[in-house]
């Protein structure tokens, strides 16, 4: 296995390493909103292929348009700490996301693009930013109207 393989296995196992420090009500309580998060980067990245708007050059599937080694690791488990750590107050929440978007969109991404993992082409890393940040805070009202209705329906008494 070459060293790129060996990257792309650990960046999808090892932040599952901290999952046990999550309660089992917060990973059950934000498990609805960090698989929505991972289905919106999923339909993101088949559109970014066929618009070319950047290359995952390291992918642990190759025939696939998308990076599941990222989203099933990093991206998951972060949206998980991120909902645990600041939900309940919206401008924590923004302010962590738009410091975390932008660490993603830039200094991460130059990081992947020296080590040859992956490259903005038609996009960029600045409007990444954007659409992460404006896909967080729809985030964050899909999981204030979950509450609501899992609220709603317990206490309707279903």
């Amino acid at each position: 296995m070459n060293y790129k393989k060996a990257a792309a296995l650990s960046m999808l196992i090892i932040p599952w390493f901290t999952v046990p420090f999550l309660s089992n009500k917060s990973f059950v309580r934000f498990l609805p909103v960090a698989s929505f998060a991972n289905l919106s980067i999923i339909v993101l990245s088949v559109i970014a292929n066929r618009k070319r708007w950047w290359k995952n050059k390291n992918p642990l599937f190759p025939n696939t348009p998308i990076d599941f080694t990222y989203i099933l690791g990093a991206h998951f488990i972060s949206t998980l700490w991120v909902f645990k750590l600041t939900y309940g107050s919206f401008p924590l929440y923004l302010i962590t996301n738009i410091v975390l978007d932008w660490i993603n969109a830039f200094p991460i991404a130059g990081l992947w693009k020296r080590i040859g993992f992956f490259k903005f082409k038609r996009m960029s890393p600045f409007i990444y930013w954007f659409i992460t940040v404006l896909l967080a805070i729809f985030l964050y009202f899909y999981q204030s109207t979950v509450e609501k209705v899992i609220s709603n329906t317990n206490s309707s008494g279903a």
